[in-house]
């Protein structure tokens, strides 16, 4: 019923004859799809109004009523223009319904619009979005029609087509007296509950006598008393259509409730009505009536859709069913397999094409386009390789061909030509009718595929959708949910003359003719447009003259938009056609054109293969929309011979140096240019121009790392090799070495191989101040190098003594200046983290090792001038033997009251950063060492000033990490909140919490917990946990880290023989690979040492008390299966997440597969109990309610149904 709500309504016929002024579709708009096989049109559903259209399709193809309609012309409808006019009596609806049925029956398109026909209803959107009953419609539309043709010759068109008498007979036992009454109908309405079919229901209805008897006695005119009597009905007038309504639509007394009875009711296709009649004296050809038309309804009673079976009595639609055309297409491909070696002739192809032409002879390239036309294959793809080129081909067979004296034209000879028309005109006279031979605009009937019962086919209409059935499909329609609704019979005396059959032009007005004749002629304009565009391409045309060849490639003289010359052409013209385009385009050319595909490289323009054969189509030689053509004269451009073609290719190669001191901008340590090679180059010839002094090429290629890069060097061997084969490609960077930089490449098994490291320059000044002023020198290393490797070239460099090597070591120089914490001389520049460029400082003292921690303290009231002071101390150390080094360094006896201590700390070289902070340093802040309690050091709310930890050493006053009031700063990082919030905690005030990672905080979700946070570091606010949230901390006994793909599940094996589990594990389970059954069920075997196949798991959902077994050993997966992805456990049904319990069996000791504990049975006997409470307590309600309230609880809310109406102005 809604199929089409969405479908965008085209109509090339104009909507403002209402005057309405509706809107135009935009003339890009697509044209609506022509029609199918059937050569019927459907029509539009407006979002509800599938009833209206079927009712519609069976009116057009009563021809009766369809011709009575036609007959009446605009002297007395009036005209759709004058509409507007205010004493214009203008008749709408039927002038709506002519237009309608004109573009039904002539107008070349899939489906037509009811929009106009609604409008002249007055019907808003909301009336086309609301279904009706297609019953009451009828009699509402027939209505409309009578009241709109009142005083015209037409005023009884639907009396004389559709209406009957019912006459309804009394008769008295006694006196004999008749009592009778008539009723007009113009539709019968038979019951279908109860009866099995339409010929019973007449029985019941026009034979059967009801007895007035007993008690129930009738009183008679003529003898005044009451006696006995008989009812009975009869048809005495007969229409020649006979419209039924069967009454599928019950209403049910004891549910107070419609319904749609669905019992088989059958009806025939041809029906003797004499049985039923008050005549019967007359020929059986009176009584006989034929079914045309079956309105069927799918659906319940208050909603569904109406689709049309009807019978096309003027055989106006190709008939033809799936297996019929599929039959007809296996007879086409048995005679193409007879014919195969006639059609694979060439000659008579050739032969059959140029008997066709009017003129002798063709141009040679419009030959070849016909046979690509006619063959749908090109000359060259079907036959050039076994016969040659096409005019090669001609040029060979002069017997049949002759050409034009400047041989560009061919024809067949004459008496060739006479042979060959003489046998396709037998071809022709035995040639079955095609069903695509269909000409709208022709006054030709159109030929048709027919059956052998003409007259006798059927099509069901669906709203937009026509398709062939068989009479016996009718016979579906009999019962259920899709059954029969409406039947249509005609009488069988009703003949059509000979000139209506398949001729859908019979008794249209001229008027209206014209009218779909110029629909037509714009239709197929638009779809021709439509056509083009769908197949248009776009090329850009670059001519020679606005181009010169420098540095390998064709470059423009002005911008490259002012060089290019845009051309639309249709991809299935030949390339003449375009060479011919492209003429009229420049009509400056001088001298030879030839066109060849151009590609804009990074270097420039490249010119690749030229284009030829004239007969080809432009998408037979891959011509893409949006194709660079250079025109030029195939040889040279500005006086320079061009190379062409992918061997030519010109490649653009960045070319790396190791930098002087001091060269390039800041970081960097390479200089960098860019060169243009042919991709045909020998390396040789590059070495030559890149290093003409000698030197090393390495090429750089991508290693596993994608940051990383892999430096490989060009041996001798590789120098007869191209840069192409070699894999250089645009942007491909190669790094020239010269004498003394070649220390880099290491000499391997006889071949020269590079290190596959970056290469970076560091510089390190003197700060041993053994020379009056300090020196910078330059030490070139990659980042393997280790550093005490750095410190001894640098202090060669500097010409120190070597002595100086055990009492020295190497410091990063921060930006201002300062001298950072020593780096380890076991590091290398990839773990000292040293950028390029690099300034280090060589001072006095050792580095500390791997197990140091390098701390710098200030001491004193005012942090800004007290000094800084460095120590080195083990990372064991305790915090009091940490104050006792700084007390010793300071030269202070102890730290007099309200002094801070200021403590930056640094793990080896590096300074300590909030998001890299090593686990070493978190245990000597928040440690408890030696005897010295945390408790003695309070945390102050971390500073944001660099690195700077402030901790405020107090003597007097006991204070504690955290707050003691209940909020917590949305801002705080999470590390801070489990230790603070927990020792606010009652049970927590004595207790010893080294880490924030000796915690767990989880939401609280019904009563249990719910989400565990478990980044330390992220803000309380990205969590989004909510105003009134509440958070449980759970302690651990020693320290967790959780990764962003690790999960935190509690295993609990069963006890053999018990129903009942020992207490619960933690496991975290790393599902960064899967989250599958497989890989669960071996973390949990690994993680209790059995084996995987000795186990059973189930996840526990605390809130149902109840177990789900994951999976079973017996479900194992193959490796073919494996391959493809595993449902996650993270998705339905498991939804496994942070603490879910994972429930184990041992199958070595307990082979019973039940997970439940007596806990469940518990748990679950109380669900029970409090799910009958609610139910019971519910009935309660309800029995205190009243009987018409609780019937309104039961009655479901439906939209109030509205009585259809169609308004009509007043003619009379």
């Amino acid at each position: 019923m809604f199929g089409d709500l969405f479908e965008e309504d085209f109509s090339f016929i104009s909507n403002n004859h209402c005057g309405k002024g509706k809107k135009s579709k935009p003339r890009d708009s697509e044209p609506p799809a022509p029609r199918d096989f059937t050569n019927l049109s459907g029509i539009k559903n407006q979002g509800g109004t599938c009833y209206l259209n079927s009712l519609l399709q069976t009116l057009l193809f009563t021809p009766e009523f369809r011709e009575a309609l036609f007959s009446l012309g605009p002297e007395e409808l009036g005209t759709l223009d004058d509409s507007s006019k205010p004493d214009a009596k203008v008749r709408i609806i039927p002038l709506q319904l002519q237009r309608l049925f004109a573009q039904l029956l002539l107008l070349d398109q899939q489906a037509a619009s009811t929009t106009d026909l609604t409008e002249s209803f007055g019907w808003n959107s909301n009336e086309e979005m609301r279904q009706h009953d297609v019953q009451e419609l009828n009699r509402i539309l027939f209505s409309a029609l009578e009241t709109s043709l009142v005083g015209t010759s037409g005023h009884d068109l639907i009396n004389r087509l559709y209406h009957g008498i019912v006459v309804n007979q009394i008769v008295c036992k006694e006196c004999k007296n008749i009592s009778e009454r008539q009723e007009d109908f113009l539709d019968l309405t038979v019951a279908v509950k109860g009866v099995a079919g339409l010929e019973e229901a007449l029985w019941n209805m026009y034979v059967e006598e009801e007895y007035f008897e007993n008690e129930n006695l009738y009183r008679c005119g003529a003898c005044d008393k009451l006696v006995e009597a008989s009812k009975s009905a009869k048809l005495r007038k007969l229409p020649p259509f006979l419209t039924i309504s069967l009454l599928r639509f019950n209403f049910d007394f004891e549910k107070c409730e419609r319904y749609k009875e669905t019992s088989c009711y059958t009806f025939p296709i041809q029906i003797n009505l004499r049985p039923f009649c008050e005549q019967t004296e007359m020929d059986d050809s009176e009584y006989m009536y034929e079914l045309f038309s079956v309105i069927i309804h799918k659906g319940g009673c208050y909603g569904g859709h109406y689709h049309v079976y009807i019978r096309d009595v003027d055989e106006l639609g190709n008939w033809q069913l799936q297996e019929e055309e599929d039959r007809l297409i296996e007879d086409k491909a048995l005679r193409d397999t007879e014919n195969a070696k006639e059609v694979e002739n060439p000659l008579a192809v050739l032969k059959g094409i140029l008997s066709e032409e009017e003129s002798k002879q063709i141009p040679v390239d419009q030959l070849g386009q016909k046979l690509l036309e006619k063959k749908g294959v090109s000359w060259n793809k079907k036959y050039r390789k076994q016969y040659g080129a096409l005019r090669k081909y001609l040029q060979n067979h002069p017997q049949t061909f002759q050409f034009s004296p400047d041989e560009n034209k061919v024809g067949l000879k004459e008496k060739h030509k006479l042979l060959f028309k003489s046998a396709s005109q037998e071809q022709d006279f035995q040639r079955p009718p095609q069903k695509n031979d269909v000409h709208w605009n022709s006054e030709k009937k159109p030929t048709r595929l027919r059956d052998s019962s003409a007259g006798c086919h059927w099509f069901d209409l669906n709203d937009s959708k026509v398709q062939p059935i068989k009479e016996k499909d009718i016979e579906k329609q009999f019962q259920g949910k899709e059954s029969a609704y409406m039947l249509f019979y005609r009488k069988s005396q009703l003949k059509r003359p000979p000139e209506a059959r398949g001729n859908p032009r019979y008794q249209i007005p001229e008027h209206l003719l014209n009218e779909m004749n110029a629909a037509n002629t714009e239709l197929q304009k638009k779809r021709a447009e439509c056509d083009s565009a769908n197949h248009g391409i776009d090329l850009r045309l670059h001519l020679s003259s606005c181009y010169k060849f420098h540095n390998g490639a064709l470059h423009p003289s002005l911008t490259w938009k002012e060089n290019v010359v845009d051309l639309t052409i249709d991809r299935r013209k030949t390339l003449g056609d375009l060479r011919q385009s492209v003429f009229q385009k420049l009509e400056s050319w001088e001298g030879d054109m030839i066109l060849s595909i151009a590609k804009p490289l990074p270097a420039g323009l490249h010119l690749y293969q030229i284009l030829d054969g004239d007969e080809l189509t432009l998408d037979g030689i891959g011509l893409a929309d949006g194709a660079d053509i250079f025109v030029w004269n195939g040889k040279e451009v500005g006086g320079t011979k061009v190379m062409t073609g992918p061997d030519h290719e010109p490649v653009v190669i960045n070319v790396l140096r190791l930098a002087e001191y001091n060269e390039g901008g800041k970081g960097q340590h390479f200089t960098e240019s860019q060169h243009v090679f042919s991709c045909s180059t020998k390396l040789s010839d590059l070495r030559r121009a890149l290093a003409p002094s000698g030197g090393i090429i390495l090429k750089n290629g991508s290693g596993p790392d994608k940051e990383a890069k892999n430096w490989e060097v060009f041996l001798e061997g590789d120098m007869k090799e191209t840069v192409k084969s070699v894999g250089l490609t645009d942007g491909c960077s190669v790094l020239i070495l010269d004498s003394h930089d070649q220390s880099f490449v290491n000499v391997s098994s006889g071949n020269l191989t590079a290190f596959t490291y970056d290469i970076s320059w560091l510089q390190v000044k003197n700060f041993c101040r053994t020379e009056d002023e300090e020196k910078h020198v330059k030490i070139t290393a990659t980042i393997e190098t280790v550093m005490s490797d750095i410190k001894m070239k640098a202090i060669r460099e500097l010409q120190l003594e070597e002595e100086l090597a055990n009492d020295s070591c190497l410091r990063p120089v921060s930006g201002n200046g300062k001298l950072l914490s020593p780096v380890p001389e076991d590091y290398t520049v990839k773990e000292a983290e040293l950028k390029m460029g690099s300034l280090l400082g060589l001072c006095h003292g050792k580095a500390p090792t791997s197990t140091q921690l390098f701390l710098y303290f200030i001491v004193g009231s005012d942090q800004n001038t007290s000094p800084e002071m460095e120590i080195v101390v083990e990372e064991t150390a305790s915090v009091k033997e940490c104050l006792n080094l700084m007390l010793e360094k300071s030269g202070l006896s102890g730290f007099p009251e309200n002094t801070h201590l200021v403590v930056q700390v640094f793990k080896s070289y590096e300074t300590w950063r909030e998001h890299t902070r090593p686990s070493e340093w978190d245990d000597l802040q928040d440690g408890c060492f030696a005897g010295v309690s945390c408790r003695r050091f309070t945390r102050i709310h971390p500073h944001r000033h660099g690195s700077l930890l402030c901790w405020q050493y107090r003597n007097s006053r006991r204070s504690f990490f955290g707050r003691s009031e209940d909020a917590v700063c949305s801002d705080m990082a999470f590390a801070f909140m489990p230790c603070s919030v927990a020792m606010t905690l009652p049970c927590c005030q004595e207790q010893i919490v080294p880490l924030p990672s000796f915690l767990r905080a989880w939401t609280v979700d019904s009563k249990r917990p719910g989400k565990l946070l478990r980044n330390n570091k992220q803000q309380l606010n990205d969590y989004k946990l909510g105003a009134r949230v509440e958070i449980c901390i759970e302690p651990l006994q020693k320290e967790e880290r959780l990764g962003p793909d690790e999960l935190l599940l509690r295993v609990q094996m069963g006890i053999p023989g018990e129903r009942d589990y020992y207490d619960s594990t933690d496991l975290v389970w790393d599902i960064s690979k899967e989250c599958t059954t497989w890989a669960l069920r071996q973390r949990v075997a690994s993680h209790y040492c059995l084996p995987v196949d000795k186990i059973e798991i189930a996840k526990y959902f605390p809130e149902k008390f109840e177990w789900l077994p994951i999976s079973s050993w017996t479900q194992q997966i193959s490796k073919r299966k494996r391959k493809k992805k595993q449902e996650s456990l993270q998705s339905a049904p498991y939804h496994l997440k942070d603490g879910d319990i994972i429930g184990v069996k041992n199958l070595l000791l307990d082979d019973t597969k039940d997970f439940s504990t007596v806990r469940d049975d518990v748990g679950k006997e109380k669900q029970r109990q409090l799910a009958l409470e609610k139910k019971k307590s519910r009935q309660a309600e309800r029995l205190q309610d009243h009987v018409f309230s609780e019937e309104k609880l039961n009655i479901k809310h439906r939209k109030p149904e509205v009585a259809l109406s169609i308004n009509v102005g007043v003619f009379r």
